[in-house]
């Protein structure tokens, strides 16, 4: 990772952008372009999965596992990546994890013309490797850019991005690919014919290709851009320091790996399986076209909740920010396990309120005091995303006890993440800012 230049001020607040950088501001506003893509792409995964279920007549377990392998490469592309950044630094890195994501979603064309259950699964794959480096890269970069004070602020503001690229994502997938096929078009259990569903496995070129151009044309923004220059605390620890250091000895990360894994579990059950829940009879009774309008709702709460998170914990500590929004998840998350209705699914629409800055205050919480151990805390972090791949648990709850009954598991989540606030986020062998200039 590259080292503090020698012309930083001395004194320089850790963290901060080197003497002559300008400032982060616009590099911040470049990488909330990063959050934003990434969140659209997963959140396209929404709409992707019951337009697979439809054409390839898979059960819950095997659209789950669709998923499960997107977030296997998260465990799988983690820690390379944090290795990758030391040896050619952030902008190189986020250049070359664009450069995956593109590759990735041009494979969907051929999964889709072939059509193929297993081009698509490696497609996705690819896409998700992508995102892991991105993951690795951006998150710490906009954790430790400015003042160590208002880290959790500043990565959920950037992170409320990324909430953007979720809320606009449904619209684009159901518009190019649930609205122009015969299984998004018709109420969930109509028969689909074997000629109409190898029709419909087509609608999935554009809408990649699309993205696949977007994502190019980014990372040669990002490649002509002028990046700050991190201090000494967010490089790698030398051999003979790091024998002295260890992750293990930070409760605040050790819980804050666990806290991501489980909420990953809870944010993407529910975020995959809303679609095909709000579409049930007994809930909103409506095709799956006019339920992605609902799940914009969804990830529309996430969004209001991060830019609305970012500002109160400006003023609220983050635990106790983070205690009361998962307070608010459990108890929606009861209610949309039990009732039935209209009432079911818009307290499901609000858990996305309830979820919203989940995933970054335990991301800067996880990595607070960490100093030189940051880089590799934060691929642990990023890492623990692959939690989302037991997902495919909840698809065999569904499988088995019901769909609806398969959100308890969702409740049990978010019990975790209210330990996590109260107790487990409290930082322990947290190095001396000395340690950290």
């Amino acid at each position: 990772m590259p080292a503090a230049p020698p012309t930083a001020r001395p004194g320089a607040a850790a963290g901060q952008p080197s003497a002559g950088s300008g400032g982060y501001g616009k590099s911040l506003a470049l990488l909330a372009t990063l959050f934003f893509m990434w969140g659209f792409i997963t959140v396209i995964n929404n709409t992707l999965l019951p337009h697979l279920r439809s054409v390839f007549e898979l059960n819950y377990t095997q659209t789950a596992l669709i998923e499960s392998v997107w977030f296997i490469a998260y465990g799988v592309a983690s820690v390379p990546s944090a290795f990758l950044i030391e040896r050619v630094g952030y902008k190189k890195a986020i250049v070359i994890g664009l450069s995956i994501m593109a590759v990735g979603a041009l494979g969907m064309v051929p999964a889709a013309r072939i059509p193929s259950y297993e081009v698509t699964l490696v497609a996705l794959f690819v896409v998700a490797c992508g995102i892991a480096l991105l993951q690795v890269a951006a998150n710490p970069y906009v954790a430790v850019i400015g003042p160590p004070e208002t880290s959790e602020s500043r990565l959920t503001l950037v992170q409320a991005f990324n909430s953007m690229g979720t809320f606009f994502a449904p619209y684009f997938g159901g518009y190019l690919i649930l609205s122009r096929t015969v299984s998004g078009t018709t109420l969930e259990g109509t028969a689909v014919s074997l000629e109409q569903r190898m029709a419909d496995a087509q609608a999935t070129q554009l809408p990649y290709v699309l993205v696949a151009v977007v994502l190019v044309v980014i990372a040669f923004v990002i490649a002509r851009a002028k990046l700050p220059t991190l201090g000494e605390e967010t490089r790698r620890a030398a051999a003979a320091e790091r024998k002295h250091l260890s992750l293990w000895k930070h409760r605040n990360l050790v819980f804050g790996v666990v806290a991501i894994f489980i909420y990953l579990i809870a944010e993407i059950g529910v975020a995959n399986l809303f679609i095909n829940f709000v579409s049930q009879p007994e809930i909103g009774n409506m095709t799956h076209a006019q339920a992605a309008n609902y799940l914009v709702l969804f990830w529309g709460g996430m969004m209001v909740g991060r830019f609305a998170g970012a500002f109160i914990m400006r003023k609220v500590p983050a635990d106790r920010t983070l205690a009361v929004f998962a307070l608010f998840a459990m108890v929606v998350m009861i209610a949309a396990a039990t009732l039935h209705g209209p009432l079911g699914m818009w307290a499901l629409i609000l858990v996305g309120l309830g979820h919203s800055i989940m995933f970054p205050t335990i991301f800067a919480l996880g990595i607070k005091g960490l100093g030189p151990l940051t880089e590799e805390g934060s691929g642990l972090l990023i890492m623990a995303i692959a939690g989302g791949a037991l997902v495919v648990v909840q698809g065999w709850l569904a499988d088995t006890v019901g769909l609806q009954n398969s959100f308890w598991l969702t409740v049990a989540c978010e019990v975790y993440i209210i330990f996590y606030a109260l107790w487990g986020s409290k930082p322990t062998a947290a190095l001396p800012s000395e340690n950290l200039a």
